[in-house]
């Protein structure tokens, strides 16, 4: 399977989602409402109908890192499936909609829809092989290679170029690699005065590939 086609299976089809959301029941939540925290003792699914999430861990004194976000036809909480506390946590960016379906629920899905089981493996497979290059990048690379890595990661080609739609600040930059705002605002400074990026109202576009090292 291409890596295209391995993102697009990370959204549920139509069919797909109609049929699991109604195993459970809706819920709507505002924007910078926290919908599932680390450690907690929950045992269902969120299926996202509207809006957008982030999915993150942070430490006792608040310091985030953010794992990703989420849209609609993306679903998260299948960690808890194993009755085990939830790995992290879990905030809206808009105001949001959710099928949330009992845990119960979700494994009897699981065994008369086969191609939904398929579906929750390769979800699992390829948030283990994201995880793991989030390691090795934290473990091996300076901060200049991880916000690289990142901008990489989420521009999407628009009319020849590379642009990151995602309204990014500098504190988001910030937690999805563990660096501080002032670091990444100069290594934005440097990447746009090399003429690698041009950053125009929270809009990022890449215009040459930045380099390895800084």
């Amino acid at each position: 399977m291409s890596e295209e086609n391995a993102t697009a299976r990370m959204h549920l089809d139509e069919d797909e989602l109609r049929a699991l959301a109604a195993q459970g029941v809706v819920k709507t939540f505002p924007r910078n409402a926290v919908i599932v925290s680390e450690g907690d003792d929950t045992d269902a699914l969120y299926i996202i109908l509207s809006g957008r999430v982030k999915v993150f861990v942070s430490d006792e004194d608040g310091k985030e890192v953010v794992l990703g976000t989420q849209e609609p036809g993306e679903y998260f909480g299948e960690i808890a499936l194993d009755g085990g506390p939830r790995s992290a946590s879990v905030m809206t960016l808009e105001p949001s909609r959710f099928a949330v379906i009992p845990r119960d629920k979700v494994r009897n899905f699981l065994r008369t829809h086969p191609d939904f089981s398929v579906h929750l493996i390769e979800k699992l497979i390829r948030r283990t092989r994201v995880l793991t290059e989030s390691v090795k990048s934290l473990a091996l690379m300076d901060v200049y290679g991880r916000v690289a890595r990142l901008l990489l990661e989420l521009a999407k080609e628009e009319d020849g170029k590379l642009v990151i739609n995602e309204k990014l600040t500098q504190q988001d930059m910030a937690n999805r690699v563990g660096a501080s705002r002032e670091m990444i605002s100069k290594i934005l400074k440097e990447l746009s005065a090399g003429g690698y990026v041009t950053v125009e109202h929270k809009r990022i576009t890449i215009n040459k590939t930045p380099p390895p090292h800084w």
